[in-house]
Protein backbone atom coordinates (compact mmCIF):
# COMPACT_ATOMS: atom_id res chain seq x y z
CA UNK A 1 0.00 0.00 0.00
CA UNK A 2 0.92 3.66 -0.39
CA UNK A 3 0.74 6.28 2.37
CA UNK A 4 -0.21 9.86 1.50
CA UNK A 5 0.45 12.47 4.18
CA UNK A 6 -1.12 15.87 4.87
CA UNK A 7 -4.03 15.73 2.43
CA UNK A 8 -6.10 18.83 3.21
CA UNK A 9 -9.82 19.14 2.52
CA UNK A 10 -12.50 21.55 3.74
CA UNK A 11 -14.73 20.38 6.59
CA UNK A 12 -17.79 20.18 4.34
CA UNK A 13 -16.13 18.13 1.61
CA UNK A 14 -18.09 15.38 -0.15
CA UNK A 15 -17.03 11.90 -1.18
CA UNK A 16 -16.68 13.18 -4.74
CA UNK A 17 -14.43 16.01 -3.52
CA UNK A 18 -12.24 13.49 -1.73
CA UNK A 19 -11.82 11.21 -4.74
CA UNK A 20 -11.12 14.17 -7.01
CA UNK A 21 -8.48 15.54 -4.63
CA UNK A 22 -6.73 12.16 -4.34
CA UNK A 23 -6.67 11.73 -8.11
CA UNK A 24 -5.33 15.24 -8.66
CA UNK A 25 -2.66 14.84 -5.98
CA UNK A 26 -1.39 11.49 -7.26
CA UNK A 27 -2.11 12.06 -10.95
CA UNK A 28 -4.29 8.97 -11.27
CA UNK A 29 -7.81 8.11 -12.41
CA UNK A 30 -10.59 7.21 -9.91
CA UNK A 31 -10.63 3.56 -11.01
CA UNK A 32 -6.97 3.26 -10.00
CA UNK A 33 -7.98 3.53 -6.31
CA UNK A 34 -8.67 -0.06 -5.30
CA UNK A 35 -8.96 0.52 -1.58
CA UNK A 36 -8.42 3.36 0.84
CA UNK A 37 -8.11 3.65 4.60
CA UNK A 38 -7.96 6.73 6.82
CA UNK A 39 -4.91 6.27 9.04
CA UNK A 40 -5.22 9.66 10.70
CA UNK A 41 -7.52 12.67 10.60
CA UNK A 42 -6.80 15.96 12.32
CA UNK A 43 -8.34 19.42 12.17
CA UNK A 44 -6.37 22.49 11.12
CA UNK A 45 -8.15 25.47 12.68
CA UNK A 46 -5.35 28.03 12.43
CA UNK A 47 -7.50 30.00 9.99
CA UNK A 48 -11.01 30.22 11.50
CA UNK A 49 -12.45 31.30 8.16
CA UNK A 50 -11.02 28.20 6.42
CA UNK A 51 -10.97 25.26 8.85
CA UNK A 52 -9.76 22.05 7.20
CA UNK A 53 -9.44 18.34 7.78
CA UNK A 54 -5.86 17.08 7.43
CA UNK A 55 -5.79 13.42 6.40
CA UNK A 56 -3.22 10.66 6.22
CA UNK A 57 -4.44 7.98 3.81
CA UNK A 58 -3.27 4.45 3.16
CA UNK A 59 -4.17 3.57 -0.43
CA UNK A 60 -4.07 0.41 -2.50
CA UNK A 61 -3.60 1.47 -6.10
CA UNK A 62 -3.40 -0.12 -9.51
CA UNK A 63 0.18 0.18 -10.77
CA UNK A 64 1.27 1.31 -7.33
CA UNK A 65 4.98 0.89 -8.09
CA UNK A 66 4.72 3.41 -10.90
CA UNK A 67 3.02 5.95 -8.63
CA UNK A 68 5.69 5.51 -5.95
CA UNK A 69 8.42 5.91 -8.55
CA UNK A 70 6.79 9.08 -9.85
CA UNK A 71 6.79 10.58 -6.33
CA UNK A 72 10.07 9.11 -5.10
CA UNK A 73 11.33 12.58 -4.10
CA UNK A 74 8.09 13.59 -2.39
CA UNK A 75 8.37 13.07 1.38
CA UNK A 76 4.58 13.00 1.71
CA UNK A 77 4.17 9.93 -0.52
CA UNK A 78 5.74 6.66 0.61
CA UNK A 79 5.11 2.92 1.01
CA UNK A 80 2.83 2.27 3.98
CA UNK A 81 5.01 1.19 6.92
CA UNK A 82 3.93 -1.86 8.95
CA UNK A 83 1.74 -0.99 11.93
CA UNK A 84 1.38 -4.34 13.67
CA UNK A 85 2.21 -4.94 17.33
CA UNK A 86 4.90 -7.62 17.69
CA UNK A 87 4.85 -9.81 20.80
CA UNK A 88 8.30 -9.87 22.39
CA UNK A 89 7.85 -13.45 23.64
CA UNK A 90 5.50 -16.42 23.64
CA UNK A 91 4.86 -18.73 26.57
CA UNK A 92 7.07 -21.83 26.53
CA UNK A 93 5.46 -25.22 26.98
CA UNK A 94 5.00 -26.43 30.56
CA UNK A 95 6.19 -23.24 32.27
CA UNK A 96 5.74 -23.63 36.02
CA UNK A 97 5.10 -20.30 37.74
CA UNK A 98 2.46 -18.05 36.23
CA UNK A 99 3.34 -14.33 36.10
CA UNK A 100 1.57 -12.26 38.74
CA UNK A 101 0.17 -8.76 38.26
CA UNK A 102 -0.79 -6.56 41.20
CA UNK A 103 -3.42 -3.97 40.31
CA UNK A 104 -6.03 -3.87 37.60
CA UNK A 105 -5.99 -0.29 36.45
CA UNK A 106 -5.11 0.45 32.79
CA UNK A 107 -1.49 -0.75 33.16
CA UNK A 108 -2.43 -3.99 34.90
CA UNK A 109 -5.31 -4.53 32.52
CA UNK A 110 -3.20 -4.38 29.40
CA UNK A 111 -0.27 -6.23 30.96
CA UNK A 112 -2.73 -9.01 31.74
CA UNK A 113 -4.23 -8.94 28.27
CA UNK A 114 -0.85 -9.04 26.47
CA UNK A 115 0.44 -11.84 28.70
CA UNK A 116 -2.78 -13.80 28.17
CA UNK A 117 -2.58 -13.34 24.40
CA UNK A 118 1.03 -14.55 24.53
CA UNK A 119 -0.07 -17.71 26.34
CA UNK A 120 1.27 -16.95 29.84
CA UNK A 121 -2.10 -17.24 31.69
CA UNK A 122 -1.40 -14.42 34.18
CA UNK A 123 -2.72 -14.28 37.73
CA UNK A 124 -4.01 -10.80 38.60
CA UNK A 125 -4.74 -9.51 42.11
CA UNK A 126 -6.89 -6.42 42.67
CA UNK A 127 -7.77 -5.15 46.14
CA UNK A 128 -10.96 -3.48 44.88
CA UNK A 129 -14.15 -4.84 43.32
CA UNK A 130 -15.29 -5.62 39.78
CA UNK A 131 -16.12 -2.53 37.77
CA UNK A 132 -19.92 -2.46 38.20
CA UNK A 133 -19.71 -2.99 41.96
CA UNK A 134 -17.07 -0.29 42.40
CA UNK A 135 -19.21 2.03 40.26
CA UNK A 136 -22.01 1.66 42.82
CA UNK A 137 -19.59 2.32 45.68
CA UNK A 138 -18.11 5.35 43.93
CA UNK A 139 -21.52 6.88 43.22
CA UNK A 140 -22.46 6.25 46.88
CA UNK A 141 -19.46 8.38 47.87
CA UNK A 142 -20.27 11.15 45.40
CA UNK A 143 -24.00 11.24 46.18
CA UNK A 144 -24.25 10.17 49.82
CA UNK A 145 -20.70 10.83 51.09
CA UNK A 146 -20.25 7.19 52.15
CA UNK A 147 -16.68 5.95 51.54
CA UNK A 148 -15.72 2.33 51.04
CA UNK A 149 -11.91 2.41 51.63
CA UNK A 150 -11.35 -0.62 49.39
CA UNK A 151 -13.76 0.24 46.55
CA UNK A 152 -13.76 3.76 45.19
CA UNK A 153 -12.26 5.92 42.44
CA UNK A 154 -8.75 4.74 43.38
CA UNK A 155 -9.27 1.03 43.97
CA UNK A 156 -11.06 -1.46 41.74
CA UNK A 157 -11.22 -2.87 38.24
CA UNK A 158 -10.42 -0.35 35.51
CA UNK A 159 -8.59 2.14 37.73
CA UNK A 160 -9.39 5.82 38.07
CA UNK A 161 -9.65 6.21 34.30
CA UNK A 162 -12.95 4.31 34.32
CA UNK A 163 -14.57 7.48 35.65
CA UNK A 164 -12.84 9.82 33.21
CA UNK A 165 -14.41 11.18 30.03
CA UNK A 166 -12.51 8.68 27.90
CA UNK A 167 -10.08 11.01 26.11
CA UNK A 168 -7.01 9.24 24.70
CA UNK A 169 -3.61 10.10 23.29
CA UNK A 170 -3.33 8.32 19.93
CA UNK A 171 0.51 8.33 19.74
CA UNK A 172 0.51 8.08 15.95
CA UNK A 173 4.32 8.34 15.87
CA UNK A 174 4.89 5.34 18.19
CA UNK A 175 7.41 3.20 16.22
CA UNK A 176 6.57 -0.01 18.12
CA UNK A 177 2.81 0.48 17.78
CA UNK A 178 2.07 0.06 21.49
CA UNK A 179 -0.56 2.79 21.37
CA UNK A 180 -2.08 1.35 18.22
CA UNK A 181 -2.41 -2.03 19.92
CA UNK A 182 -4.31 -0.41 22.80
CA UNK A 183 -6.65 1.43 20.46
CA UNK A 184 -7.34 -1.71 18.44
CA UNK A 185 -8.21 -3.65 21.59
CA UNK A 186 -10.52 -0.81 22.68
CA UNK A 187 -12.33 -1.00 19.34
CA UNK A 188 -12.74 -4.77 19.68
CA UNK A 189 -14.20 -4.13 23.14
CA UNK A 190 -16.78 -1.66 21.83
CA UNK A 191 -15.10 1.71 21.36
CA UNK A 192 -16.00 3.68 18.20
CA UNK A 193 -13.74 2.78 15.28
CA UNK A 194 -12.88 6.42 14.69
CA UNK A 195 -10.48 6.36 17.67
CA UNK A 196 -8.05 4.58 15.33
CA UNK A 197 -7.58 7.66 13.17
CA UNK A 198 -8.88 10.89 14.74
CA UNK A 199 -6.15 13.08 16.22
CA UNK A 200 -7.80 13.43 19.64
CA UNK A 201 -9.74 10.18 20.12
CA UNK A 202 -12.58 10.07 22.62
CA UNK A 203 -14.35 6.93 23.82
CA UNK A 204 -17.03 8.38 26.07
CA UNK A 205 -17.48 7.66 29.78
CA UNK A 206 -20.53 5.44 29.46
CA UNK A 207 -18.83 2.94 27.14
CA UNK A 208 -15.91 2.31 29.46
CA UNK A 209 -17.60 -0.03 31.95
CA UNK A 210 -18.76 -2.53 29.34
CA UNK A 211 -15.39 -2.31 27.57
CA UNK A 212 -13.57 -3.17 30.81
CA UNK A 213 -15.85 -6.18 31.26
CA UNK A 214 -15.18 -7.43 27.72
CA UNK A 215 -11.41 -7.17 28.12
CA UNK A 216 -11.63 -8.99 31.45
CA UNK A 217 -13.63 -11.75 29.75
CA UNK A 218 -10.95 -12.09 27.06
CA UNK A 219 -8.18 -12.44 29.68
CA UNK A 220 -10.14 -15.19 31.43
CA UNK A 221 -11.00 -16.95 28.15
CA UNK A 222 -7.26 -17.11 27.36
CA UNK A 223 -6.47 -18.79 30.68
CA UNK A 224 -5.83 -15.80 32.91
CA UNK A 225 -7.22 -15.62 36.43
CA UNK A 226 -8.36 -12.48 38.25
CA UNK A 227 -8.92 -12.32 42.00
CA UNK A 228 -10.81 -9.26 43.20
CA UNK A 229 -11.03 -7.96 46.76
CA UNK A 230 -7.63 -9.57 47.40
CA UNK A 231 -4.80 -7.56 48.92
CA UNK A 232 -1.11 -8.38 48.50
CA UNK A 233 0.70 -7.49 51.71
CA UNK A 234 4.24 -8.84 51.31
CA UNK A 235 6.78 -10.55 49.06
CA UNK A 236 8.57 -13.85 49.58
CA UNK A 237 12.21 -13.19 48.68
CA UNK A 238 15.11 -15.57 49.21
CA UNK A 239 18.73 -14.74 48.38
CA UNK A 240 17.60 -11.69 46.47
CA UNK A 241 15.25 -13.72 44.25
CA UNK A 242 11.48 -13.39 44.25
CA UNK A 243 9.80 -16.65 45.23
CA UNK A 244 6.22 -15.45 45.48
CA UNK A 245 3.76 -13.07 47.08
CA UNK A 246 1.88 -13.16 50.37
CA UNK A 247 -1.78 -12.24 50.57
CA UNK A 248 -3.70 -10.73 53.46
CA UNK A 249 -4.65 -13.75 55.54
CA UNK A 250 -1.33 -15.50 55.00
CA UNK A 251 -1.80 -17.35 51.70
CA UNK A 252 1.40 -17.63 49.63
CA UNK A 253 1.34 -17.65 45.83
CA UNK A 254 4.50 -18.85 44.07
CA UNK A 255 5.86 -16.76 41.20
CA UNK A 256 9.20 -15.53 39.92
CA UNK A 257 7.75 -12.85 37.61
CA UNK A 258 5.86 -9.92 39.07
CA UNK A 259 4.36 -6.74 37.60
CA UNK A 260 3.44 -3.96 40.04
CA UNK A 261 0.80 -2.04 38.11
CA UNK A 262 -0.05 0.44 40.85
Amino acid sequence: MLRLLEMKLPLEHTEEDLIAALCKRLKIKPEAILRRHVFRRAVDSRKPEAIQFVYTFDLELAQEDKVLKRFKNDRKVMPTPPAVYEFVARAPENFENRPVIIGMGPAGFFAGLILAQAGFKPLIFERGKIVRERTKDTFKLWRKHVLNPESNVQFGEGGAGTFSDGKLYSRIQDPKHYGRKVLEEFVLAGAPEEILYVSKPHIGTFRLVSMVEKIRAQIIALGGEIRFETKVVDFDIEAGQLQGIILEGGEKVATDHLILAL
